[in-house]
């Protein structure tokens, strides 16, 4: 498989693994009541921090669980004037520190960078997808090829779905040059290969070609009674009578009825009186099939039972009649053999790789949208519609999904998950990550408004409901190798127990204060104490209450015997030794 080399790749294809793991910090929560310092135990996330950083602290709680990212990045194009920020202890980049990285000419080596910036941040995202999760990545031509290239290797090439075009504009204007560009890409992909949307609804153009002309209670199109593969399904080639004109009617080249002899034979009962028996058509069902090597010398062909001048009539009768069965004929009842395919089991509209604005909107709806939210004013340059995000939200998500959204600018995709919420009553998660400083007084304050209606008069949109909790990002739990004893024991202790059973911790036992969790029937400990040093002995041994195969303590020291640990099915972790780091 291709890869894409740049300056200062070796040195952040596992930067992900050094940065450092940070606690979040609640700031406020917001809900119906407003904003308030006490804990509403909202799932949903702001996040004011740097994304890498953001990222790797969602870990503990999130690693495996969501099941749908949507991302808009810097493009790169050299009007976004981004600060390349990333701590990477290496000379090549160092110098990078703190730039504004700028256009072409003014920034030779801005590619470089963007690709640095990228490729940690999207290791991390890989993670935190599930199973079944998907990653949607906006971006435009500049960056597209690389941006590709560096998810294959991240994601693999197997795990590409597609390469969506976006019309993100509506109107080109006059005095344009060159090509115009008027959409823009959204690269998906999965955590595991063959993932498959979920179908749209279905639109009233599509309900309107399908009709009743024979008077069936439920409406129906024509489909065909054939299908693809005559040369692997040689037994489906054979000829059907028709039971009004007699003739011999067979699949067309290359093809096989839809349905096996038994289910065509009973459909074709509804018809007239038929009967299964061998006919001289060797050669007929050969040219068929394309090759001989499988075709079976003698097979039953569908024919009636009676001569066609008795049966004539009863067939003709049952075509006026009506209400015809699952296979009909077509031309008056003196054609082909036609298959009904019947509206109620079409299910939805299938996801294509071009969406248009009419469905999803486009730039100039997004920033419509966001001045009607602050009054008239656009606090941000390029936003996403709403129904840009629905859109990714319908085809990837469910009711009760965590969707993730990393460069959250002006907050969109908590806006878009809101609206899904209120139009379904679902209970769909946002986790939005915003570095810059209006993570607080735009992206914020823009989900506060969606949740409380904004707008008046006529232009008045009421609100979503809903509720969410602000962070910001706090201190490392390490540094170096010596555990931070400024963050909170309960941090340590989720994490802790996350890196060890890829859990989230249970709740507290009161009358075991050191007691984490039983995992796989093994009993996890933390001895831990802020301003003492904890030991693993006998008489920690009498405290323990919890009843497993096995146990997991960590402490300070220990001075059990490696004949007792084992008698006891302990495992000591030395506490901060064995602390895995991310």
């Amino acid at each position: 498989m291709p890869t894409l080399e740049w300056i200062g790749k070796d040195k952040v294809i596992n930067h992900h693994l050094e940065v450092p793991y940070r606690v979040l910090e609640r700031k406020y929560s917001y809900d119906e009541a407003g904003q308030h310092d006490e804990d509403n135990g909202s799932e949903n996330m702001i996040i004011h921090g740097d994304n890498l950083d953001a990222l790797k602290s969602l870990l503990p709680r999130y690693e495996g669980r969501v099941k749908c990212i949507y991302i808009d990045p810097p493009y790169n194009t050299g009007n976004e004037k981004w600060v390349y920020n990333d701590n990477v202890n290496d000379p090549r980049i160092l110098k990078w520190l703190g730039q504004v990285v700028g256009a072409e000419g003014e920034d030779l080596s801005r590619h470089d960078k963007w690709l640095c910036m990228m490729y940690p941040r999207l290791k991390l995202l890989q993670r935190l997808l599930s199973d079944d999760g998907v990653i949607f990545i906006s971006i435009d031509d500049v960056e597209c090829a690389n941006l590709k290239l560096i998810c294959d290797e991240i994601f693999g090439s197997n795990c590409f779905v597609s390469n969506i075009s976006w019309q993100r504009t509506y109107s080109a204007r006059n005095d344009s040059k060159g090509i115009v560009n008027e959409a823009e890409h959204l690269l998906c992909y999965s955590r595991l290969p063959a993932w498959n949307p979920q179908k749209l609804e279905r639109t009233a153009e599509m309900d309107e070609r399908y009709s009743s002309p024979d008077n069936d209670p439920r409406p129906w199109k024509a489909g065909d009674a054939s299908a693809p593969g005559a040369a692997t399904h040689p037994g489906m080639v054979y000829a059907i009578q028709h039971p009004i004109t007699g003739r011999l009617i067979y699949p067309p080249n290359g093809r096989h009825w839809t349905f096996g002899q038994d289910q065509m034979f009973r459909i074709m009962l509804e018809w007239s009186y038929y009967e299964l028996r061998p006919i001289d058509d060797y050669e007929k069902r050969v040219s068929i099939c394309g090759q001989s090597d499988a075709v079976p010398e003698v097979i039953n062909a569908i024919m009636l039972s009676g001569p066609l001048e008795e049966l004539f009539a009863n067939a003709v009768r049952r075509y006026q009649i009506g209400n015809w069965p699952v296979l009909y004929f077509t031309s008056s009842g003196t054609g082909g053999i036609a298959c009904k395919r019947y509206l109620e089991e079409m299910g939805g509209r299938i996801v294509t790789n071009l969406w248009p604005y009419e469905e999803v909107g486009h730039t100039d709806e997004a920033a419509k949208v966001l001045k009607s939210i602050f009054e008239g004013k656009a606090p941000f340059d390029t936003p996403k519609p709403p129904r840009l995000i629905e859109r990714i939200l319908q085809i990837a998500s469910d009711p009760d999904t965590v969707i993730l959204d990393s460069f959250a600018g002006s907050g969109t995709t908590a806006h878009a998950v809101l609206n899904m919420n209120k139009a379904d009553g679902g209970h769909r998660r946002f986790i939005l990550v915003e570095m810059m400083d209006y993570a607080d007084n735009i992206t914020a304050e823009r989900v506060k408004r969606v949740i409380d209606g904004y707008g008046s008069g006529r232009q008045a949109v009421e609100g979503t409901g809903g509720n969410f909790s602000y962070y910001e990002l706090g201190e490392p739990l390490m540094i170096g190798n010596v555990l931070n004893e400024s963050v909170g024991v309960d941090k340590i202790r989720e994490y802790v127990y996350f890196t060890d059973t890829k859990s989230r911790l249970p709740e507290a036992h009161a009358d075991e204060p050191y007691y984490l969790g039983l995992h796989v029937n093994n009993a996890y400990y933390f001895y831990y104490e802020r301003e003492a040093v904890t030991t693993l002995n006998r008489e920690f041994l009498h405290t323990i209450r919890t009843r497993a195969d096995a146990y997991v303590i960590y402490a300070d020291l220990c001075t059990l015997s490696e004949e007792e640990l084992e008698r006891y099915h302990i495992t000591f972790k030395k506490i901060p030794r064995d602390i895995t780091k991310l």
